[in-house]
C-alpha cells in the first residue's frame, strides 16, 4: 500500500501525492471493499480522516514540506485523534482533550500543555503521526489576539516526548489497527499546531471538512462494495445452488431477498455519486454527509444480511471460500464510528440542519443576538423574519395540499408497467418526491413550535431524518437513472427503488403526524394530517413493490444481465488461474444458466441430450458442486495443532467409558 501511494490518494501531486477526485477514490475503496473491508479501513483513513488534506488548505509551509511529501510516500502512516472515553458520538465537545497556552520554562518558546486520553483511533497502533483534538484555553492571554480558544487541531510525531500509541483495540476481530492515543501534560510547541498559532480554535472549521469525507464518502464506499458483492457474488450463488433439483433463484423468498439488496444497492451507489460531486466541488455540508453515512451504512448492512440469508451456510462457515463474513462482521463496525448511527439519525441530523435550511430562522435568531446598540434595526428584522416564516408556513401548508391530492391521483390512475417508459419514469417520481419534500418542509415549519424543546424530541427527529434520507436519495437515484439511462433493465430496479424510497418517506412522516410531541402538539398534528395528508387514507398512496416487479428485479440479478455488468463494475477479479470463490461465481453463472436451459429443453422435448448438451450440463455440475463447497480445518485454533492435542470432550468421553464394563455396541448386544 505504501508502494503504490494507496495512503497519498488525495494528496496533490507537487507534493508526491496522486491528486484524486474524491468519486476517484470512493471507487478505490468500494473495490477494496469487495476483497477485503480490513483493507478498506486501513485506506480510508488517511484520505479522508487523516490530516493530509488539512494539511494541504491550512497547514504552514513548513508543516507542508515536512509532512505532506512523507504522507504522500507512505513514510508516515496517520491517524487522527478525536473520540474520548467521554466524548464519543459528541466527540466535538473535546471532554478529556484540554491544554492551555503557555511558556515553555526552559526556553520561553509559546506553546499548549497537553493531556489527553483517546480511544477508537484507527491505524494509531501503527501510525507515525497522529492530527490530535484539543480543547485549547488561554488564561493568561498568552495569544496576544492571534489565535484563539477553542477546538484546535496538534500534529504530532510518534516520539514525540510524553505521547503514547500502541496498545491496539479488537473490534470485533477485524484485522485493521486501532488503538488509543494518551498523554499527560505533554508539551506541544505552537509551530506543532495545525496551520501554527493562527489556527488555533480553528478545529471546528477542520473537523467539518474532514468528517465529511470520512462520514459522507469513506463509508458509504464500503457499503457500495457490500451492495456489489452481494449482487455479483449471492446473484450467481443463487443460480449455482440448487434446493429440489431447482436453483434457489427462483425461490420467492430468495427472489424478495435479492430484490431489496439490489435496489438498496442502487440507493447507496446513487447516494454516493452525488456526494463525491458535492466534495469534489469545494463543498462539506454537515447534513448530507450524516445522512449518507447513516442511511447507506444502514443500507449497507441491510444488504449484507440479505446476502447472509441467501448464501446460508456456505456464509456462515469461515475460511477462504467465504466472501460475506468479514463484511457482516464489519459493518457493525462502520455503523458505529463517527458518530453512532442511532445517535446520528435521532439528534445530529435535523438537530444540525433544521435552523441553519430553513430560509429565514437563521437571519431571526441573529437579528436576537445584536447588541442593544442596534435594537431597533434588531427589532425591524425580527417582525420582518418572522412575517417571512408565518408566510413561508403558509405557502407550504397549501403547497403540501395540493400537491397531496395530485400526487396521490397521479399515483391512482398510473399503471403498473408505466416505469418501463423513461421519461414516464422520471416524471412521476420527480413529482413524487416535490410532494414529499413539500409535507417535509410543513412538518420542519411546526417543529419550531417545540422551541428549544426540539433537541430532546430525539423520535422525531429520527422519524425526520428518515424521511429526509429518503427524500434526498430519492432525488439521488432518479439522477443516477438520468445519467446511467440506457442500461437494459435500469427501469425496473430504478422502480423498485422509488417505491421503496417513497414509502419509507410516507410512513416517516405519517408517524411523525401520529406522535408529534409538545403543549401545541395535537394542534400541529392536526395541521400536519391535514397538510400532508389531507383525505386521510387515500393521500398515502405509496406501497411497497409489487411482486411482478420483485421477480423482474430479482431475475435481472440472478442471470447475465446489463445491470450486473452495472453491478460488477470496479469490483476485485482474481488473476486467472487463481481460486477464488466471487470469480469463480460470476464466472459460472452464465454456464449454469445455460445448462438449466438446456435441460428444460430437454425435459420439455423429452428427448436426449445431444453431445454438447451433455457436456454442457456435465460442466455446469461439476461448477455447482465446487462452488458450494466450504471450508473444513483439522484445526482451527494453536492450541488445536499441538502434537497429541485431544479435543477436551472426547478426552471426557474416553475417561468415563473407563468405568464402564461394556464399551462398544457389540459387547452390549
Amino acid at each position: 500500500m505504501r508502494d503504490e501511494k494507496f495512503f497519498g490518494m488525495k494528496i496533490p501531486k507537487e507534493w508526491g501525492g496522486l491528486g484524486f477526485s474524491t468519486q476517484a477514490v470512493s471507487a478505490v475503496l468500494a473495490k477494496l471493499a469487495t476483497q477485503c473491508f480490513d483493507a478498506n479501513a486501513t485506506v480510508a483513513v488517511p484520505n479522508s480522516l487523516g490530516p493530509g488534506e488539512l494539511l494541504v488548505r491550512y497547514g504552514t509551509q513548513e508543516q507542508k514540506e515536512y509532512f505532506l511529501p512523507r504522507l504522500a510516500n507512505g513514510t508516515l502512516i496517520p491517524c487522527f485523534g478525536l473520540t474520548g472515553p467521554h466524548s464519543g458520538s459528541d466527540a466535538t465537545s473535546l471532554i478529556g482533550s484540554d491544554c492551555v497556552v503557555s511558556k515553555h520554562p526552559q526556553t520561553g518558546e509559546l506553546g499548549v500543555v497537553a493531556s489527553f486520553k483517546k480511544r477508537y483511533i484507527t491505524l494509531a497502533p501503527v501510525a507515525g503521526c497522529v492530527g490530535l483534538g484539543l480543547n485549547l484555553t488561554d488564561p493568561d492571554g498568552l495569544l496576544g489576539g492571534k489565535g484563539e480558544e477553542g477546538f484546535t487541531v496538534a500534529l504530532l510525531e510518534r516520539g514525540h516526548p510524553g505521547l503514547r500509541m500502541g496498545p491496539r483495540h479488537m473490534p470485533l476481530n477485524a484485522a485493521f489497527m486501532n488503538g488509543t492515543v494518551e498523554g499527560e501534560d505533554v508539551w506541544i510547541p505552537m509551530s506543532s499546531i495545525l496551520g501554527g498559532q493562527e489556527r488555533c480554535g480553528f478545529g471546528w472549521n477542520m473537523f467539518v471538512e474532514c468528517l465529511a469525507e470520512g462520514r459522507g464518502v469513506s463509508l458509504p464506499a464500503g457499503s457500495i462494495g457490500a451492495a456489489k458483492s452481494v449482487v455479483a457474488g449471492v446473484g450467481a450463488y443463487s443460480r449455482v445452488r440448487k434446493q429440489f433439483r431447482v436453483p434457489i433463484a427462483e425461490f420467492g423468498g430468495i427472489q424478495e431477498a435479492m430484490a431489496k439488496a439490489g435496489s438498496d444497492g442502487l440507493i447507496t451507489i446513487a447516494g454516493g455519486d452525488v456526494m463525491n460531486a458535492i466534495v469534489d466541488n469545494h463543498e462539506a455540508p454537515m447534513v448530507i454527509s450524516s445522512v449518507m453515512k447513516q442511511n447507506c451504512t444502514e443500507r449497507g448492512r441491510r444488504i449484507v444480511e440479505c446476502g447472509m440469508d441467501i448464501a446460508a451456510g456456505s456464509a456462515i462457515c469461515r475460511g477462504d471460500k467465504n466472501y460475506l463474513g468479514n463484511a457482516y462482521m464489519s459493518l457493525p463496525i462502520a455503523i458505529t464510528v463517527e458518530g453512532a448511527n442511532i445517535m446520528t439519525r435521532s439528534f445530529q441530523i435535523i438537530g444540525q440542519g433544521l435552523t441553519r435550511c430553513h430560509p429565514h430562522m437563521s437571519d431571526l435568531l441573529r437579528a436576537l443576538q445584536l447588541p442593544p446598540a442596534q435594537e431597533k434595526e434588531a427589532v425591524q428584522t425580527f417582525v420582518k423574519q418572522f412575517h417571512k416564516i408565518v408566510g413561508h408556513g403558509i405557502t407550504n401548508f397549501f403547497g403540501s395540499v395540493f400537491k397531496g391530492i395530485g400526487s396521490t391521483f397521479s399515483s391512482t390512475i398510473r399503471s403498473k408497467t408505466s416505469y418501463k417508459n423513461g421519461d414516464d419514469l422520471l416524471a412521476y417520481h420527480e413529482k413524487q418526491l416535490l410532494r414529499l419534500s413539500n409535507n417535509f418542509a410543513l412538518t420542519a415549519d411546526l417543529c419550531f413550535t417545540l422551541g428549544g424543546r426540539l433537541k430532546f424530541e430525539e423520535l422525531l427527529m429520527g422519524r425526520l431524518a428518515d424521511a429526509l434520507g429518503a427524500i434526498y436519495l430519492g432525488y439521488a437515484t432518479l439522477h443516477h437513472y438520468h445519467r446511467r439511462r440506457g442500461i437494459q433493465g435500469l427501469e425496473a430496479l430504478t422502480e423498485h427503488a422509488m417505491l421503496r424510497l417513497e414509502r419509507e418517506a410516507q410512513d416517516a412522516l405519517y408517524a411523525a403526524s401520529e406522535n408529534f410531541p409538545g403543549p401545541l402538539g395535537p394542534i400541529a398534528s392536526t395541521v400536519m394530517k391535514i397538510g400532508c395528508f389531507p383525505l386521510g387514507g387515500i393521500t398515502r398512496p405509496y406501497t411497497d413493490p409489487s411482486d411482478t416487479l420483485t421477480k423482474e428485479v430479482a431475475r435481472l440479478l440472478t442471470t447475465p444481465s446489463e445491470i450486473r455488468d452495472m453491478f460488477q463494475e470496479g469490483i476485485y477479479s482474481a488473476p486467472a488461474g487463481t481460486i477464488h470463490q466471487m470469480t469463480d461465481l460470476i464466472k459460472a453463472l452464465p454456464i449454469c444458466v445455460e445448462a438449466d436451459k438446456a435441460a428444460a429443453s430437454i425435459r420439455k422435448e423429452k428427448r436426449k441430450p445431444t453431445d454438447e448438451e451433455a457436456n454442457l450440463i456435465a460442466k455446469a455440475d461439476a461448477l455447482r458442486d465446487a462452488l458450494i463447497q466450504v471450508d473444513v480445518f483439522e484445526h482451527a485454533t494453536a492450541e488445536e495443532a499441538q502434537p497429541g492435542y485431544v479435543r477436551p470432550a472426547l478426552l471426557g468421553t474416553t475417561e468415563r467409558f473407563a468405568n464402564l464394563d461394556k464399551t462398544v455396541f457389540k459387547e452390549a448386544a
